[in-house]
């Protein structure tokens, strides 16, 4: 049996009745570490990540579904964590974003929106000999590799 799939179902069931959350990742780790990443459109609470844990945990206990000691962690994706879904694009529009894509580039810019299959950014544009331009620019998902939300304290 799949164990990252077995939690994704557990996970799915328990936040079925809160549709503002959403599973981000399930990663089962060799050394026993099973992470489970949940976010939600306006956060997601320590409440919920407990009431998930305990959900899951119960059913691998009760079904045996891991023979081996292991370490159950539940949290949202930290801030650094690079973003994996729409939803996640979604909560983060108005923010800067550090893009990586797939030809080796890198582009930053502000999030203004997103469509089904692309992001809209407000990145600047320096050519040489001239004023840095703001320009909105449409990238296409499947031509992006990684995006991480830049963090600033000013």
């Amino acid at each position: 049996m799949n164990i990252e799939k077995k939690v994704r179902e557990l996970v799915e069931e328990k936040i079925s009745d809160k549709p503002n959350l959403f599973l981000v990742d399930v990663k089962m780790h060799s050394n026993g570490k099973l992470m489970i990443l949940v976010d939600g459109d306006v956060g997601i609470g320590i409440d919920d990540c407990v009431a998930i844990s305990r959900h899951v945990g119960f059913h691998l206990e009760e079904e045996n579904v891991i023979a081996t000691a292991y370490n159950l962690e539940v949290s949202s994706p930290g801030i650094d964590a690079p973003l994996t879904s729409l939803r996640q694009y979604v909560k983060n529009i108005g923010r800067n974003l550090a893009i990586k894509m797939a030809d080796g580039t890198k582009r930053e810019g502000k999030l203004n929106g997103i469509t089904e299959d692309a992001i809209i950014i407000e990145e600047k544009i320096k050519e040489k000999g001239k004023k840095a331009e703001l320009v909105e620019s449409v990238i296409p998902i499947n031509q992006i590799t990684e995006t991480k939300v830049l963090i600033s304290f000013k």
